[in-house]
């Protein structure tokens, strides 16, 4: 979707400054809406994909007026609204006002390191050969999808080269819209940077992992 979070060569928000020696947490309830973020996600209720879609799905004034943990908080807040795993008196209060639902999966405790290290792999086997080769030149496709996606704005239109194939993955685009994995080819593509964002920019290039079915051949 065209949502807030979409910042790539927008204007107006400042340069960004990294704060130094920035710690993981910056308070105590930013660890419980990370924790509680990731035991949620762990129970199979929604994907990931689909927990990015919810953070890019808040109001816009709200998501710019938020910080990062704040943002995960209010996205998850959504999603147990959605699944009738909580209401607004639960969520405000933080206690339970009846009896709680059976969920698919539990990470307890002592499963939490072990689980992080794991991960969530997406690399998928291949069924057909890959559309693309490294040094082909393409162009991104103009799209304006109402659901989650990871083609930036700045890209659709824009003419880059394969920069690396990277093998088969689950396409985010249909995950989040929950149509299944869906997996799709994903290349690593160079962009120009005065492609994108024209002579004034002080970049040189960037390298954006797109997915097969938002890509075409760049006309000779």
């Amino acid at each position: 979707m065209n949502g807030p979070h979409d910042l790539g060569g927008a204007q107006g928000f400042g340069s960004v400054i990294p704060e130094e020696n920035e710690p993981v947490f910056h308070a105590e309830w930013e660890k419980r809406a990370f924790a509680l973020t990731l035991a949620m996600g762990a129970t199979g209720t929604w994907n990931l994909d689909q927990s990015r879609q919810a953070r890019e799905s808040l109001a816009p004034a709200q998501y710019l007026a938020s910080s990062y943990y704040e943002i995960w908080f209010q996205a998850l807040a959504n999603m147990l609204r959605q699944h009738g795993l909580a209401n607004d008196t639960e969520i405000e209060t933080g206690k339970s006002s009846g009896h709680g639902k059976s969920l698919n999966r539990i990470l307890h405790s002592d499963e939490v390191v072990a689980a992080l290290g794991r991960g969530g792999p997406v690399v998928r086997p291949q069924t057909k050969p890959a559309r693309f080769a490294a040094g082909e030149r393409v162009v991104a496709k103009r799209i304006n999808p109402t659901g989650h996606t990871r083609l930036p704005r700045y890209a659709r239109g824009r003419v880059g080269t394969i920069a690396r194939v990277h093998g088969v993955h689950v396409f985010a685009d249909a995950h989040a819209a929950g149509k299944g994995e869906d997996p799709q080819w994903l290349y690593s593509v160079a962009f120009e940077a005065k492609e994108l964002w024209g002579p004034d920019t002080t970049a040189s290039s960037i390298h954006v992992d797109l997915w097969e079915p938002y890509l075409e051949p760049a006309k000779v």
